[in-house]
């Protein structure tokens, strides 16, 4: 069976941010499917390079999140354009599988379908266009009705979708009743993302003292709201706590943070650059808590954020500040505790009861990573995709743990 497996983004371990179409595909090969994967670089040039048995194809698309409206739009559109042309050149497939964000992959698909006779698999990480919608990026009215038809479009032509978390599953079948939608979450990394004794050379170059540590390892986005992470860091200052504030990554927003914390003069609060995964553990290693946000708009409740099941796979207590999936998992499986709007005094006050036992915070770091090990393996989600993909061959399935991806609802 040959995949053609299109990410806009796609990204390695060593280059670290969301690795998951990378694990998915070396997973595929792995079971014995030829994966040619079609994704961008800023290179001037189109590349071509073997990745672990994946056949990866660099289209010269320029990209970066700091880009305005109008330039994410047109790197979205000559993606499309230059990867309708490679699918023309490479060997037929059987089938693509195509992954969102942008919605405008979804074109692709279409386009595919309708002059090559290929089916595809359409993969959605995020809800577009509802969440540019939300945030603010997109009001004209017509723009939005063009868009949720293409939206529908896209769903309803697509051999089967598969959505990254309960609240995206929903949606596409009220969007798309007739598809049959499988639900494969992110995932944890169990070997790369492990409980770490803490990096003692990494915590003097930090210049940390011994206080309670919360660390933001993720995307500096509008959405990503880390800014109230920096409101926790000025209360702590304000109480005079011996607290350590981490935000490695990098995006849009990253220099509106560091002003923030400059005209406060929050000098608990340490900027990291971002790096690859193996850092990410590093710097978690130092962490009693995984600072896990979003911005607070009913379509980021659904999200399946990187961060959250890295933190899991980390043995990390989890602060979340949105209700949602997230939320829900944290509260029934007791990882951690909440920081929702208007509510931070309670959740300082528990984390001051906290930074005093110990015990307590151990315990919650071994739920996470037994929740991890348990449902959101990277094994059990290579093996639902191989159910997706090819349904009636059960040659690499181990039925224990696709079984546990079903139930992801309920856990």
């Amino acid at each position: 069976m040959k995949v053609i497996y299109i990410h806009q983004y796609f990204r390695t371990p060593d280059q670290g941010g969301a690795v998951r179409s990378y694990h998915l595909a070396k997973g595929l090969v792995e079971a014995g499917i030829g994966v040619e994967m079609i994704t961008s670089h800023e290179l001037p040039d189109y590349d071509q390079r073997w990745i672990d048995g994946i056949r990866v194809h660099y289209l010269p698309v320029n990209y970066d999140q700091k880009f305005g409206f109008l330039k994410r739009i047109w790197a979205f559109w000559q993606f499309v354009v230059k990867a309708r042309k490679l699918v023309k050149k490479l060997p037929r497939p059987d089938l693509l599988y195509i992954t969102s964000t942008p919605l405008t992959t979804g074109l692709i698909g279409l386009w595919s379908k309708k002059r090559l006779a290929l089916p595809y698999i359409f993969e959605v990480r995020d809800l577009w266009p509802e969440a540019p919608i939300q945030v603010g990026a997109i009001k004209n009215p017509l723009t939005k009705r063009l868009l949720y038809e293409l939206e529908k479009r896209i769903y309803d032509q697509a051999l089967s979708l598969v959505a990254l978390s309960p609240g995206i599953a929903a949606h596409l079948q009220k969007i798309s009743p007739k598809r049959e939608v499988a639900l494969i979450p992110n995932f944890s990394d169990l070997n790369v993302f492990y409980p770490e004794e803490k990096n003692q050379k990494l915590a003097q170059q930090l210049g940390l003292s011994i206080g309670l540590t919360i660390a933001y390892t993720g995307a500096l986005g509008q959405v990503n709201a880390v800014e109230e992470l920096l409101e926790l860091a000025e209360m702590a200052q304000n109480q005079k706590k011996d607290w350590n504030f981490l935000i490695m990554g990098t995006g849009s927003h990253e220099e509106n943070l560091r002003k923030i914390a400059h005209s406060k003069s929050l000098l608990n609060v340490r900027f990291i650059p971002f790096g690859p995964k193996e850092k990410v553990n590093a710097v978690l290693s130092l962490a009693d808590f995984a600072w896990i946000s979003f911005a607070h708009l009913p379509v980021l409740k659904t999200n399946s954020p990187n961060k959250f099941f890295d933190a899991l796979a980390a043995g990390k207590a989890i602060l979340v500040n949105h209700k949602g999936w997230v939320f829900d998992l944290v509260k029934t499986h007791e990882l951690g505790i909440s920081c929702l709007p208007g509510r931070m005094k309670s959740a300082f006050a528990k984390l001051e009861n906290l930074a005093d036992n110990p015990a307590q915070l151990e315990l919650m770091g071994k739920n996470s990573r037994k929740l991890a090990e348990t449902y959101f393996s990277k094994e059990i989600a290579v093996n639902r995709l191989l159910e997706v993909i090819n349904p009636t061959d059960d040659r690499n399935l181990n039925k224990g743990e696709s079984e546990r991806s079903f139930r992801v609802r309920n856990i």
